[in-house]
C-alpha cells in the first residue's frame, strides 16, 4: 500500500487552529512561570484559571487561549462532519478564512482590550461563526 496522503484545506485549517491553541497555552504558561520567577505572590497551585490574577498581557493571553479552547471543538465537529460525509468541497474555498480570522482575533486580543479592538475581535469572531453555520446548513440541506 503506497498511498500519498494530502492535506485538504479543511484539515490544514483545523490543524492550524489546533496549533494556534497550543501556541497560546504555551504563551499563557510561560507568562505564569515568568510572573512567579519575577516574584509574584501567587503560588503556582493557587492561580486563577481565568488569568484575572495576572496583569494586562497575562489576562489577555489567558482569555485568547480560552476563546480558542471554547470554539475549537465546534470547528473540529464541523470539519469532521464534512469529512465523514464526503463534503469537504463546501469548505475548500473559504475554510482558511476561519483560521485567518481566528489568528487575527487572537493577535488583537493579545495587543489590546480597548473598545475598538474588542469590536474588531467581535467582527472576526462573527466571520468564523457565520462560515461554520453556512457549512452546517450546506451539509444538512
Amino acid at each position: 500500500m503506497n498511498e500519498t496522503l494530502t492535506m485538504s484545506a479543511p484539515l490544514v485549517a483545523l490543524a492550524g487552529y489546533a496549533g494556534l491553541t497550543l501556541l497560546l497555552v504555551l504563551t499563557a504558561v510561560s507568562t505564569r512561570v515568568f510572573a512567579i520567577i519575577g516574584g509574584s505572590d501567587i503560588p503556582l497551585n493557587k492561580f486563577s484559571p481565568s488569568g484575572e490574577d495576572l496583569p494586562g498581557f497575562g489576562q489577555r493571553v489567558t482569555r485568547a487561549h480560552l476563546n480558542c479552547v471554547e470554539n475549537l471543538p465546534v470547528f473540529a465537529a464541523v470539519v469532521a462532519a464534512a469529512g465523514f460525509s464526503g463534503q469537504f468541497g463546501i469548505m475548500e474555498g473559504t475554510v482558511m478564512f476561519i483560521l485567518y480570522a481566528r489568528i487575527a482575533q487572537s493577535t488583537i486580543h493579545l495587543i489590546s482590550s480597548a473598545l475598538p479592538m474588542v469590536l474588531i475581535r467581535g467582527s472576526l469572531f462573527s466571520v468564523q461563526v457565520i462560515l461554520m453555520f453556512y457549512y452546517v446548513v450546506q451539509m444538512l440541506f
